[in-house]
């Protein structure tokens, strides 16, 4: 029998190299709200929100992120065509949780700040 090794699956703060996870290189500007998120952990077998940060409100992307960090339509808009979002539904086919599944799942773990 051969040994089966699963590979970890990347976070968005790993693939983004933003360095806003805890201990990250620029977390003392402020660690992301996405790398603490723990009602999203293991959500598409990421730590935390780290991948489902699409759905989280008050992520920290450095391309979309806005005055005080407020989710706007065209901030999620956005997230949908980051390379990130699109490498999750890729790796994660045939069982990607779109949006709204994601969205329920969470609540269902608890409040958390969500994209409505």
């Amino acid at each position: 029998m051969g040994i089966i090794m699963k590979q970890k699956k990347i976070n968005c703060w790993e693939f983004k190299r933003c360095g806003r996870e805890p201990g990250g290189i620029n977390s003392a500007e402020g660690v992301c709200p996405v790398a603490l998120e723990q009602k999203a952990d293991g959500v598409h077998g990421g730590l935390n929100g780290g991948r489902c940060c699409w759905v989280l409100r008050d992520n920290l992307c450095q391309s979309t992120t806005e005055k005080r960090g407020k989710l706007s339509k065209a901030k999620n808009t956005e997230c949908l065509q980051c390379d990130f979002y699109h490498l999750v539904r890729k790796e994660e086919i045939p069982y990607f949780k779109v949006t709204g599944v994601v969205l329920n799942e969470i609540k269902r773990r608890g409040h958390v700040e969500l994209h409505a």
